[in-house]
């Protein structure tokens, strides 16, 4: 799960902890990468502000919630494209818990919410078509289709059947000296 940054003549290796996470690192990078080629200075910004999400929802408790055993979002194993997606739920799954729990009104404000959640990292995609919304190849970054996999990001979640022959890398480029070795945080 090890990729490789090269800025100004220098290589950086950063390895993350499972093959989602990589995943995400490279799509925050490229998204900089992106902003700051265009001429656009780079921001995180707030997805509280950018949604006007109200100041009473409060998202680390609503993800407490959603993890909760006995009440929360149940984490299943589903199957789709040969491929078993372990300890994860529908985006659908999601959209009901949050209107039967009576944290939104509608399935539009459901969207709204659940994308926040994605976007503050209480979520993460699994699968082609929720990696795809989240990259903004949909009209929201959070899909409500039961085809739209999800998993918490402490869930344990794992692929069976995936085949990274697309994100090999060759060994010859990991030769060296490791000048700084450390972990990295993503807020």
């Amino acid at each position: 799960f090890v990729f490789k940054l090269t800025a100004a003549k220098q290589d950086h290796f950063f390895q993350a902890a499972y093959l989602e996470e990589r995943d995400a690192w490279v799509r925050d990078i490229k998204k900089a990468i992106h902003c700051i080629d265009g001429g656009q200075r780079f921001a995180r910004k707030s997805t509280r502000k950018s949604i006007r999400l109200p100041e009473t929802i409060n998202l680390s408790a609503l993800y407490i919630s959603m993890k909760d055993p006995e009440k929360g979002i149940k984490e299943l194993k589903l199957e789709k494209d040969k491929r078993v997606y372990n300890h994860c739920f529908t985006g659908t799954c999601v959209i009901d818990w949050l209107v039967s729990s009576n944290f939104i009104r509608n399935r539009k404000e459901g969207l709204l919410l659940a994308s926040s959640l994605l976007s503050e990292g209480y979520l993460q995609p699994a699968g082609d078509t929720s990696k795809a919304a989240a990259e903004g190849l949909s009209d929201t970054p959070f899909l409500d289709l039961s085809d739209a996999y999800y998993y918490f990001p402490d869930s344990g979640f794992f692929c069976e059947g995936y085949s990274s022959d697309d994100d090999v890398v060759l060994k010859e480029e990991f030769r060296g000296t490791i000048v700084k070795q450390g972990c990295l945080l993503k807020q």
